[in-house]
């Protein structure tokens, strides 16, 4: 009797085993449906949810940080048509995205609109000096006037130069050529972010993700419209993907990201690269593709941005992106801090120039659970354009056009301590307990199977044993 009590115990121990491996078995989907569910209901942009609460004001401080090209031969490039020889000064860092949204509404066809207000406040401490440092560069007015003016003009623009007696080359506070300066010959204030502060970027129209999750945070028109008017080509001005502050939860490696900047007045993707850990929380690391900014004859999806085919080498040139026709006229191009991934020609005109892949790529780092962007760094360059002229004097030496790099700027913010703590509290401890739990339960449950099983195959052999 007692030998079968024992028996009858162990296969009632194999049974609970069974039971409770099959319970840490049927978690898994339960679990990731539990999660997945409570992602969906969190990650729509309406208030009382844990995105709208990021999505109005950004957590994390962002930063802008500046570093200009200070020319160090002005005089030999005027007057003996040297290349430029420059030097990289900075950071000097403001902290801008501040302000939370504006003119919020949540409308009726599941979309949430909204302005982005923009302004820039000095950070001393972050900076290598104060703001009214000076730096010598490129002239605006006189670069600016050469590119937009016809040859035929070129007599009464020489005219203003001397009569202002201005040059290629002029000396400026880091602040006035930022923020804006009173130029002479323009009568107007100029400036490579004039005027910023104060202003606003939109209206944005995005998907809120009540109705389809897949697309919360994607813009559904900018500025009231469902696609660019810069470019004249409908692939080129294609609004596609999120503002990238985040993007639809649960990422799949192989699918890139899109997103539009309206910094560069286009849409761009970018790829996953690596899976990192920041603060203790899983991130995916996407980049930009050097194909993004490349010629027309590597990509030729970038035809319709070449608009110049004079400036751009009849569109050969990689790595600049001419936005003038969306930035009021002014002949600005775009691209990579020192033309990282660019054309050897364009840092064979500027001398002093060296990209580096670490200090001067773009990238995201973004929770892919959720799609929240937790780390980010935005690099771009601001260039201006200037060539050869056989009437105004300070360009009669000049040999070539050349692509002037006038600053470049790192936008950059991460997650900080508290934020990372509450993440982790909110969303990664409660995913890591529900895998320990589901693994705990399915490793015992099996254990326990195989030992109540063996035993009793052992016990049983020996009773069989007894009774011969």
């Amino acid at each position: 009797m007692g030998c079968c009590n024992r028996r009858c115990g162990l296969l009632a121990g194999a049974v609970f085993g069974a039971v409770v491996a099959v319970l840490g078995g049927i978690l898994i989907p339960v679990g990731d449906m539990i999660i997945e569910n409570t992602v969906k209901k969190e990650a729509v942009i309406e208030p009382g949810t844990t995105a709208y609460d990021n999505w109005v004001a950004t957590g994390a401080a962002v930063y802008r940080q500046f570093w200009f090209f200070d020319v160090k031969n002005p005089q030999q490039v005027v007057e003996a048509g040297a290349p430029p020889e420059v030097q990289e000064r900075g950071p000097y860092t403001y902290k801008t995205r501040f302000l939370p949204k504006a003119n919020i509404s949540i409308n009726t066809n599941n979309t949430a609109s909204f302005l982005l207000p923009m302004g820039a406040i000095f950070e001393p401490s972050m900076s290598v000096g104060p703001e009214e440092d000076e730096v010598t560069s490129l002239n605006l007015a006189v670069a600016g006037a050469y590119s937009l003016v016809p040859p035929t003009m070129h007599i009464a623009l020489e005219v203003l130069i001397k009569a202002t007696n201005s040059s290629l080359f002029q000396k400026r506070a880091v602040k006035e050529l930022l923020w804006g300066y009173d130029d002479p010959i323009l009568k107007d204030t100029i400036g490579l972010f004039s005027p910023y502060n104060d202003t606003y970027d939109g209206y944005y129209n995005v998907f809120n993700g009540k109705d389809d999750i897949s697309k919360v945070g994607i813009i559904d028109r900018w500025r009231g419209e469902k696609k660019l008017s810069f470019w004249n080509d409908e692939y080129c001005d294609m609004i596609n993907g999120t503002d990238a502050s985040s993007f639809p939860p649960f990422l799949d490696k192989k699918i890139p990201l899109f997103f539009f900047s309206s910094d560069i007045c286009r849409s761009v993707s970018a790829s996953y690269e690596a899976t990192l850990n920041l603060k203790g929380i899983e991130v995916y690391r996407y980049g930009l593709l050097p194909s993004t900014l490349a010629s027309p004859v590597d990509n030729p999806d970038n035809k319709c941005f070449c608009r110049n085919h004079k400036t751009t080498k009849n569109c050969t040139l990689a790595g600049v992106l001419d936005i003038s026709s969306c930035s009021d006229g002014r002949p600005v191009y775009i691209s990579l801090p020192h033309f990282l991934n660019g054309s050897a020609s364009l840092r064979e005109d500027v001398l002093g120039l060296n990209p580096n892949e670490e200090h001067h790529k773009t990238f995201l780092e973004v929770e892919p659970t959720t799609g929240f962007t937790l780390n980010f760094a935005k690099r771009i360059q601001v260039n201006m354009m200037y060539g050869p002229s056989k009437v105004i004097t300070v360009l009669k030496k000049v040999k070539n056009y050349t692509l002037f790099p006038l600053a470049w700027l790192n936008e950059t913010a991460m997650l900080d301590d508290e934020t990372a703590d509450m993440f982790k509290r909110e969303l990664t401890s409660r995913i890591q307990m529900l895998e320990i739990i589901q693994q705990v339960l399915l490793i015992a449950g099996v254990i326990i199977f195989v030992l109540c099983l063996i035993s009793y195959v052992c016990v049983r052999r020996k009773d069989k044993a007894i009774h011969a």
